[in-house]
């Protein structure tokens, strides 16, 4: 048998994970002294509550690769097979803490996936691996295919502030600055090494939402996959993006449209929209 293992950052609802078959390690939620873990003890609702209303800037915290340990020793006793996607390391440390583990159990029918981008796009990823599984495929097969294809991944949102990725420290007081400009939205792109770079700044989210359409239009798509849009507790904007993508013959059925958790949603804040697509090789 082979698992799919993943880690919240991937966006997945509690029922999604459990109709789907995935394994996942919650990333833990810090307001001040209170601890939350994704999808056991913090909703996405709850995490949007607390950072409206908390005077404290959250902060996130990798799993302990105990969680990896408690997995990993379970499917070699039953002598299954594993695949992991993770956060991308440029974001997280997860990707070490899970190679990091696999190495000290010498546990080689495990595979760890680097997936080099976050939310809807670790989502495409993951959502591929179950594909594959579901396809008998096996551990190693789904890796090598998932590999190939996290490098035609685009993600493009627009955020309503960059002050959280400041204050989060994903960029420097420079880029801060000159994004504070009144209603002025940053649009962010997550590059092929993993990081979140911003890569134009817009006037208004309107505006945001047309640059990001023209971004999408611009590349060839690969009909294979799905479509992922996001937000970030607002689902309106991601409704105003859909609107407008079925203006040019793209139909974006509902479960499409994700709502962004906390790992990314401490880092970005409310209001945010985006969209992750692949695009042919």
């Amino acid at each position: 048998m082979v698992h799919i293992i993943t880690d919240s950052g991937a966006d997945f609802e509690p029922d999604e994970l459990t109709n789907l078959g995935i394994e996942c390690i919650p990333i833990t939620v810090v307001f001040a002294a209170d601890e939350y873990q994704e999808n056991v003890n913090m909703s996405k609702e709850l995490f949007y509550e607390l950072l409206k209303t908390s005077k404290d800037f959250p902060k996130t915290a990798q799993p302990s690769p105990l969680e990896f340990e408690k997995l990993f020793s379970e499917y070699i006793k039953q002598g299954d097979e594993a695949v992991v996607i993770t956060l991308s390391s440029a974001l997280s440390g997860l990707y070490q803490n899970a190679a990091m583990v696999k190495q000290s159990m010498e546990y080689e029918g495990c595979h760890i996936v680097d997936s080099l981008t976050a939310a809807g796009g670790q989502r495409l990823l993951v959502e591929e691996a179950v594909r594959l599984r579901d396809k008998g495929k096996s551990a190693g097969e789904i890796a090598a295919e998932l590999e190939d294809l996290k490098g035609r991944i685009e993600l493009y949102a627009c955020l309503d502030t960059l002050e959280y990725l400041y204050r989060g420290g994903r960029i420097s007081r420079t880029a801060y600055a000159l994004g504070t400009v009144s209603n002025v939205k940053p649009i962010v792109h997550v590059t092929r090494d993993g990081q979140v770079e911003v890569v134009a700044k817009m006037l208004g989210m309107s505006r945001g939402i047309s640059y990001i359409k023209s971004r999408f239009l611009s590349k060839e798509i690969d009909p294979d996959y799905p479509l992922c849009l996001m937000y970030t507790h607002n689902r309106g904007n991601a409704e105003l993006l859909a609107k407008s993508l079925e203006k040019d013959g793209y139909d974006i059925p509902e479960n499409r449209l994700v709502n962004v958790g906390a790992t990314i949603g401490t880092h970005v804040g409310t209001n945010c929209c985006g969209i992750v697509y692949i695009t042919k090789k």
